[in-house]
């Protein structure tokens, strides 16, 4: 039986008579409930231990609302990962909600009898009757769908049709403008970057720094109070409205590591309660780090595991979210001996009868040996694919011989998925939180981090970019013209392809963080989302491009286009060069080629050209042709000229039957 299922749920849970508290700590000798009034701690309560790890007490008289913690006491050997202090105020894993944001403070880290009581420096958990978000509805998210990564406080603090008081806030994503404009766009799902409670990294007040993405959780069923307010119902009522809208959503949640971080971070929760089995720690005590962020998550722990899936479910059952999207999703898998993509959490999920319709998506690699995992994750998961975005980066940069790889991307990547036979897993990006924005890839060749205080050595060194001639900001307009063209060529690409498609906000108008590839501690103009100064011009351009793959069932269909130089030929595409001609071997291979033709053909006998032309020297395509019928422009705002393609752009051609027929 599941622990969240058992005689003693963990957590806290309100009764008619009191509350009853209970934790899970396989090593700790004694374990207290801590009530708080305010900042004022008015009682401390043993909890009694049934010999399995789980430590309960039933505290008559109590309501929701009350403000608790938790202390523990045993073995103090951090060298072994043994860190029991009863000094320490700990969170419960299994809270709902927090009184306050966590807070960085050196004494959070002191040795066991130094730097005093922890209680004023830590939030306190609050009870909370919790009610179901309703009836369990099938996900609002299909296959090939246009998923919305959006951070929540970026997105909105700055907009200008939001409330003020909503604003950086869940609250801002049921302004009827924030709705508008995710319906404009064709938006299937909104991907929220974290929501959980997070802590700074230790490392970012003194350069006066904040985390800005969340990536560092401490407890993962409580919201933030920055983003979240009211609590879990400012979730709920999120979802509510986008669905109302038509669009699911899906959260992104850290399973992998907590902001505990290395043998030199806070005590806060997990490291107080049980280190040693929350945590992975090779033979001699030292904590592993797959995750590169100081600790990692010992998922193949059944207690963990609990707490990860009860997570899962406690979303869904009181929130009605549609999916998550998984950090550094190998770390689900992982025991001592590497990855298995049938460990017994991703199977739980698989089978779990409130997860298993969920949208789950894999962030397929961590740091860790054989950390790199796309296309190893079992189906449903879908998989970011980065080799969709390194591929189809390097063709519109000009690197030689991109064609054949960019055709394969634009196909499902089937050489990462499996054969024609199957359904591609691929979600396709161009760019997201983590790396350079679409802007910045046509203006910066290299990453520009100074402002992070690390002296530009954090975030990637190559990230497939150009810069169009000047580097960063100009006022050339010829260059400027290049890179608006850029643009286009990037995101029409990324509707064009086969799969499940994510566009990060901002994206769609052109925003920037002026070459920083790695922002996550930019909370300020670098990430905010300039809603006044966007480019309302290529935001149109995404909302036709959506539109197109919507209104056209070849694109985006889940299933392989195959034919081009991995898969072989099936009915529904041909590739061509610019002449007509089918690509043969010699022409997949050749360096110097720029050009392609994708035709795609639906069941009804209608037909798409996807021309692809990566040269800066404008060409006229030679299309196919059949009696009583013509190709014409798709999008209202390419010219309806035959096949004539500018340099450095996509166009889209329909086959139209002409004449008497055409009726």
């Amino acid at each position: 039986m599941l622990q969240g299922e058992a005689k003693n749920p963990l957590g806290a849970t309100v009764s008619s008579k009191g509350i009853h508290f209970a934790v899970w700590s396989g090593a700790a000798e004694r374990v207290w409930a801590c009530l708080f009034d305010g900042e004022r701690e008015t009682q401390r309560l043993e909890l009694k231990t049934d010999g399995e790890g789980i430590h309960a007490l039933f505290v008559p008289g109590l309501k929701a609302g009350q403000r608790y913690g938790f202390r523990a006491d045993g073995p103090y050997d951090p060298g072994k990962g043994q860190w029991f202090d009863p000094d320490k105020l700990l969170v419960d894993p299994y809270a709902v909600e927090i009184d306050r944001p966590y807070v960085y403070d050196p004494r959070l880290a002191a040795r066991r009898g130094e730097g005093g009581d922890t209680a004023a420096l830590v939030p306190k958990a609050i009870v909370r009757v919790l009610p179901d978000a309703g009836p369990k509805q099938p996900p609002l998210f299909e296959p090939g769908g246009l998923i919305y990564e959006l951070p929540v406080r970026a997105f909105s603090i700055r907009h200008p049709d939001v409330p003020e008081p909503d604003r950086g806030t869940l609250r801002a994503l049921k302004a009827p403008a924030v709705i508008e404009h995710l319906k404009k766009l064709g938006v299937s799902a909104v991907e929220l970057m974290p929501v959980a409670a997070w802590i700074d990294e230790r490392h970012l007040a003194p350069l006066g720094l904040t985390n800005a993405w969340g990536y560092n959780p401490v407890t993962f069923m409580a919201l933030d109070p920055r983003l979240a307010p009211g609590g879990l119902a400012d979730l709920r009522e999120a979802a509510d409205a986008l669905h109302e809208a038509g669009i699911g959503i899906i959260l992104d949640v850290v399973f992998n590591h907590t902001g505990e971080s290395d043998a030199l971070g806070p005590i806060l929760s997990l490291r107080g309660l049980d280190a040693r089995t929350y945590y992975r720690h090779d033979a001699d005590g030292k904590l592993i780090n797959d995750t590169g962020t100081g600790n990692t998550l010992a998922c193949d722990r059944p207690v963990v595991q609990d707490l990860i899936l009860d997570s899962l479910r406690h979303f869904v059952r009181h929130a009605g979210i549609d999916g998550f999207r998984f950090d550094l999703a190998p770390i689900l898998g992982r025991d001592e001996n590497g990855y298995h993509k049938d460990a017994p959490l991703l199977e739980a999920m698989r089978a779990d009868p409130l997860l298993s319709d969920r949208v789950l998506i894999a962030e397929p690699w961590d740091i860790g040996r054989n950390g790199y995992q796309l296309g190893n994750f079992p189906p449903p998961f879908l998989e970011w694919n980065d080799r969709f975005r390194d591929d189809v980066r390097r063709f519109w940069r000009g690197d030689a011989g991109a064609v054949g790889a960019l055709a394969t991307r634009l196909a499902g990547s089937s050489d990462v998925f499996g054969g024609s036979a199957a359904d591609t897993r691929t979600v396709n990006f161009i760019a997201a939180h983590d790396g350079m924005t679409l802007a910045d890839l046509t203006a910066y060749a290299k990453k520009h981090n100074e402002a992070n205080g690390e002296n530009n050595r954090d975030g990637h060194d190559e990230n497939f970019s150009w810069n169009d001639g000047v580097e960063g900001e100009t006022d050339d307009p010829a260059v400027r013209a290049r890179r608006k063209a850029d643009m286009r060529a990037l995101l029409a690409t990324l509707l064009a392809s086969r799969g499940a498609v994510m566009l990060t906000a901002g994206d769609e108008f052109g925003r920037s963080q002026h070459g920083n590839n790695n922002a996550y501690a930019q909370d300020n103009e670098t990430t905010w989302l300039d809603w006044a100064g966007r480019d309302t011009e290529l935001e149109d351009f995404v909302a036709a491009l959506s539109a197109l793959r919507r209104a056209t069932p070849a694109l985006g269909a889940v299933g392989f286009l195959t034919g081009g130089p991995v898969d072989g030929s099936i009915p529904d595409v041909e590739w061509l060069t610019e002449t007509g001609a089918v690509l043969d071997d010699a022409a997949w291979r050749d360096p110097a080629r720029h050009r392609l033709a994708m035709i795609l053909r639906d069941a009804d006998g209608g037909r798409l050209a996807v021309l692809l032309n990566g040269d800066r020297r404008a060409s006229t395509f030679a299309l196919p042709s059949r009696v009583g019928y013509r190709w014409i422009s798709a999008l209202a705002d390419q010219p309806d000229s035959g096949a004539a393609v500018a340099g450095r752009s996509v166009a889209f051609m329909v086959d139209r039957r002409t004449g008497s027929e055409a009726g």
